[in-house]
């Protein structure tokens, strides 16, 4: 992991900003949206997490209005992946 990163992961440990996992239904309750919020836009590029956790997860996704969508229930799934990317395990939380 490069210098850089582990400083910003650093930072976003310090400043205590926590990451929320939920889900959300569309169209009538029958789809199911994974939603990732509290992920700093500033420090990390969403398009480039989304594009990580898309290919992992292979499902469809965005990233739009400060937050990442995936489609489907993903939600311990990506829990794992963000830990993995070096996110802070207790700073991530996932509503059922």
């Amino acid at each position: 992991m490069s210098d850089i990163l582990e400083e910003l992961l650093k930072g976003v440990a310090k400043e205590g900003e926590l990451i929320k996992i939920r889900l959300e239904r569309r169209r009538g309750g029958s789809k199911v949206v994974t939603i990732i919020e509290g992920i700093d836009e500033k420090m990390f590029s969403h398009r480039e997490i989304v594009s990580k956790l898309k290919a992992k997860l292979a499902c469809g996704g965005t990233a739009k209005d400060g937050r990442i969508e995936l489609q489907g229930d993903h939600r311990h799934k990506v829990r794992e992946l963000l830990v993995e990317m070096g996110f802070p395990h207790s700073n991530i939380i996932v509503e059922e």
